[in-house]
């Protein structure tokens, strides 16, 4: 058995992970990094890189198939999805192996393995063929990610039943899909799917596709989802489901308790994911859970001196990018050089990357008036932006949620082209505390979709020109 001694030691490489080790060492950090699987973890490698990966092949297909409005007919009697597939795991690969570039470059040791912590300050690594080493270090992160969530009667074998790891690694599009959860991954996968020609029935229990995104950006995917002949059941629950001889029959139980049945292929379950806190030894330090989530201080510390909790094992939203700025946050506690305290919840950006995007921050109007603001809503419709007509984008909405007495911006939520991108304009507004006029007031270049924007923070003053 070896023994490793080491600064900070890191269970887990995923975004919250890697992030943290490469901070770590840029503050003069000795650190040693664990992980089971491929470096870069879920987001990377079953997660956000090749799903989206998927959505970009799945917008040229159809951009392919779109090409006939201009007199250009193109056979697409060849296409194999094996193909996406391939290019999927591609980017993947490559940004897996970008980070041990990243890991060698900052002079991070790397363990292979799985690691249980023993006491404070000491991991046990059990690694391939049975390798087995201790790593003893002054600080220790928890950074082990989460995992799909199943549902009684819907076990992921995937094959039939799939998780979105399943999903993301068929070579092979079924004819029909049952996805029962619409929230992000629910309707990304509904996107990609149904761009590829699979016939999608979308499941969801409450009462809006994206139940946690305003309902006005909602309706505006839903809408297109329909026009796209996705099925949409909302407010409707799976019962179970028995194979036929020609796939399987999902029962439903919808409004009213009315019940229905609908024939698939597969099936795929997205409820939601819980977090990898079992099996690292939160018993040994005396750390208990909070419905598997790891309670955590401001920068992130659990309730065991130099132990500390970030990412997907705490309650915060289970985003990469929220991961990755707690890892920042938690080593420069470590290192002595705390700039930032616990992420303020409002600013954190939530993007879904189907077609058209939606992208929202802070509060909906109506949860803003329940916390007492004098709030109002902006709508600035994407139709009058010259670049969304131009480049045939024009359904979708800018909505800024704004208080009427300050005129603080309390949030915003776009559905249309590229609202991922174009969201954080009005985010870095709100955090640096401008006002609409500091955006209405600054020139845009024309056309670009960020007028949208701009119209949007003169519809606050009553100065929108385009409307």
């Amino acid at each position: 058995m070896s023994e490793i001694t080491t600064d900070l030691a890191i269970l887990g490489a995923g975004p919250g992970g890697y992030v943290a080790a490469i901070r770590a060492a840029q503050l003069g950090l000795k650190v040693t990094i664990i992980e089971k699987d491929k470096l870069g973890g879920v987001c990377l490698n079953i997660g956000c890189i090749p799903s989206k990966a998927l959505i970009h092949q799945a917008e040229v297909f159809t951009h392919a198939q779109e090409a006939e409005s201009l007199g250009i007919k193109l056979d697409l009697s060849g296409f194999d999805y094996s193909k996406v597939f391939k290019k999927s795991r591609s980017a993947a690969d490559r940004l897996s192996k970008g980070v041990g570039s990243l890991m060698k470059k900052n002079e991070i040791q790397v363990l292979s393995g799985t690691g249980t912590i023993l006491e404070p300050g000491l991991i046990e690594v059990n690694g391939p063929k049975d390798e087995t080493s201790t790593v003893k270090a002054k600080d220790i992160i928890i950074a082990t990610g989460s995992r799909p969530r199943s549902i009684p009667g819907f076990d992921f074998d995937e094959e039939t039943v799939l998780s979105s790891n399943g999903a993301l690694m068929l070579k092979e599009l079924p004819k029909r899909l049952v996805i029962l959860g619409a929230g992000a991954i629910g309707c990304e996968f509904a996107h990609i799917m149904n761009s590829f020609g699979t016939k999608v029935t979308l499941v969801e229990m409450l009462d809006q596709i994206l139940p946690i995104e305003d309902p006005e950006a909602s309706k505006v995917l839903a809408e297109d989802f329909k026009k796209r002949k996705i099925d949409i059941h909302v407010k409707t629950r799976a019962l179970g489901f028995k194979k036929t001889k020609d796939g399987l029959s999902v029962e439903l139980e919808g409004p009213d308790e009315k019940k229905s049945s609908v024939s698939t292929d597969k099936l795929l379950v997205v409820v939601g994911r819980i977090p990898n806190t079992e099996g690292i030894g939160l018993e040994n330090l005396g750390i208990t859970t909070d419905k598997g989530f790891i309670p955590v201080e401001d920068y992130c510390q659990t309730s065991v001196p130099h132990v500390y909790a970030i990412g997907d094992v705490v309650a915060t939203p289970l985003l990469a990018h929220v991961a990755s700025k707690e890892g920042e946050i938690a080593v420069e506690h470590i290192a002595g050089h705390s700039t930032t305290t616990r992420i303020d919840l409002t600013l954190i950006p939530s993007a879904v990357y189907t077609e058209p995007e939606i992208a929202s921050f802070g509060l909906t109007k109506e949860k803003a008036i329940m916390k007492g603001f004098a709030a109002e809503a902006a709508i600035f419709p994407y139709r009058g932006s010259g670049k969304a007509v131009a480049t045939d984008a024009a359904e979708g909405i800018v909505k800024i949620v704004y208080d009427t007495e300050s005129k603080e911006i309390l949030g915003a939520h776009i559905a249309g082209s590229r609202a991922t991108e174009i969201l954080h304009e009005v985010l870095l507004a709100s955090a640096s505390e401008l006002l609409p006029e500091d955006i209405a007031s600054m020139i845009h270049a024309h056309p670009t979709l960020s007028e949208t924007v701009m119209e949007s923070m003169k519809l606050i003053q009553g100065a929108a020109v385009h409307i």
